[in-house]
């Protein structure tokens, strides 16, 4: 009986895998170790946990309309400068464009009834109104990513006088139409007994939600990886960082949770200018100033299907909508962002700021 021999190169593979995990403790440092924070930034206006951070700029000549950011709710701001090279926040600076971020914070259990009014009506109004006075400008450019695209462009809908330019980064608009994990797990689940039992939405909720997005890749993929290149300081570093943000997800409001899972993804009544905030019906047509959509193809989080509709539903004339082959993340922390995504963002916002 004839045995079909082992291909030596397989061996080698596994032994060289098997070297890296022993030797992983050599290479790889403490959590408390890593400082996510690369870029110098002063806290100017705060108000209750919300922070607005503005960012020291590089270069002497400014763009006239500052750029104010709304990150992710669902996690915190350090993703857009999570290190020098691969900072969405460097870049932009680099460029002249005058950053400011706001830091959404970490709730706590008194924080539990905060909702869409105060986060879009209060927090972010009080914050670019900060930056339009300190600017002396009376509209600013506007960006959010990801959940923060959502609140950015309900913003803009109800305070269009105060929005210059207008970018949704990954902004989840269409629930319907998105087709994650993430949106089918929340168009499954009794929002209001959540909430009405635990209040705010625990970090441990949307580990489970990131782990079950793909998990062949989030788990025994990913590690592979990462011991398969312990000895590249330059990825160890970046995994690191990428896992120390993944790791620090803060809360979310019970009732800001429960308005979002209803009125976005299981009515759908966003993307229907049936949704309502602080009274208000928000009508995406009203949104008419000039707008930058941009999309990654392999988005995990939020399904190119769910951010395009946006094109299509306001009243903006200057338009544009961009879609890039990469994933959530990749859009705005890897060498791709830095060379293609930010440069055809900076030269639109900059055409539109003069």
């Amino acid at each position: 009986m004839q045995h079909e021999s082992i291909d030596p190169r397989l061996v080698e593979e596994f032994l060289k895998l098997t070297k890296n995990v022993t030797d992983a403790p050599k290479f790889v440092p403490a959590p408390d170790e890593i400082t996510l924070e690369s870029t110098p930034f002063d806290v100017v206006y705060e108000e209750d946990k919300v922070r607005l951070l503005h960012f020291r700029p590089l270069v002497e000549k400014q763009v006239k309309i500052p750029l104010v950011i709304s990150h992710a709710i669902i996690n915190r701001y350090h993703i857009l400068d999570i290190q020098s090279k691969k900072s969405w926040v460097r870049k932009l600076l680099e460029e002249g464009i005058n950053v400011y971020m706001i830091d959404w914070g970490s709730p706590t259990n008194i924080d539990k009834y905060l909702d869409f009014d105060d986060y879009v009506n209060s927090y972010m109004d009080n914050c670019i109104d900060f930056v339009r006075k300190e600017s002396g400008v009376d509209n600013v450019s506007l960006q959010g990513y990801c959940t923060g695209g959502t609140l950015a462009t309900i913003y803009a809908s109800l305070h269009p006088h105060k929005v210059k330019n207008l970018i949704a980064t990954a902004p989840v608009i269409d629930g319907w139409k998105d087709t994650t994990v993430v949106s089918n797990v929340t168009k499954q689940i009794d929002v209001d007994k959540i909430v009405d039992t635990i209040g705010n939405m625990p970090p441990e909720f949307m580990y489970y939600c990131f782990s079950i997005l793909k998990p062949f890749e989030q788990g025994l993929e990913k590690y592979y990886r990462f011991f398969k290149n312990i000895n590249d300081k330059e990825f160890v570093d970046n995994f690191l960082r990428v896992e120390k943000w993944l790791n620090d997800t803060p809360p979310i409001p019970g009732e800001l949770f429960r308005q979002w899972i209803k009125d976005v993804y299981q009515e759908n009544l966003l993307i229907q200018n049936k949704m309502f905030v602080g009274g208000r019906q928000i009508d995406l047509k009203k949104i008419t100033m000039p707008l930058f959509i941009q999309i990654a193809v392999g988005d995990h989080l939020v399904s190119p299907e769910c951010s395009m509709p946006l094109y299509y539903a306001v009243g903006s004339e200057d338009k544009s909508l961009r879609i890039y082959p990469t994933g959530h993340v990749g859009m705005i922390a890897s060498s791709f962002s830095q060379k293609k995504v930010l440069p055809e963002m900076c030269e639109w916002l900059k055409e539109r700021s003069k």
